[in-house]
């Protein structure tokens, strides 16, 4: 899934039903509630391995992941609270049609799916990155250890 889009046709936005943008809605919101659960879990697999680093580097790559991920959890709650208020807006616009310009509100609707668009892009390399530097750190790690028993 590169994206959000989940439109069967380009215009699909400017032509949906309101309660189609709603169903659409709903459906981003499920997928950013479950990157809140993946950015738990990447917060817990950090904490979990930071207390067995002994390197100075590896604490400061550690670190500028955390400081990533706290960035990352800033953006999945403001996208939460903006698709809640979206949410709220549809169910509004279902019960009277008139209560919105519509045409803005679909405006407002694209720029809400390419900032969904944009936190994925941003989450993919922050797992990514965290990921990678945790594999870096195990494997530096347990050579240190296995190096400081042999001496011994």
């Amino acid at each position: 899934m590169n994206d959000f889009r989940y439109r069967p046709k380009d215009n699909y936005i400017q032509e949906a039903t309101w309660e189609q943008l709603y169903v659409l809605t709903e459906h981003w919101k499920s997928d950013i509630l479950f990157y809140k659960d993946d950015l738990r879990f990447l917060h817990h697999l950090i904490d979990k391995y930071f207390m067995w680093i002994s390197k100075k580097e590896n604490i400061d790559m550690v670190s500028a992941i955390e400081v990533g991920l706290i960035e990352m959890d800033k953006k999945c709650v403001s996208l939460l609270e903006s698709l809640d208020k979206h949410l709220h807006h549809l169910a509004e616009l279902i019960d009277d049609p008139f209560i919105f310009v519509a045409d803005t509100f679909r405006v407002e609707h694209e720029g809400l799916e390419d900032n969904l668009s944009q936190f994925l892009k941003d989450f993919r390399k922050n797992r990514k990155e965290v990921f990678a530097i945790t594999e870096h750190i195990i494997d530096g790690e347990e050579m240190l250890r296995q190096l400081n028993v042999t001496s011994k």
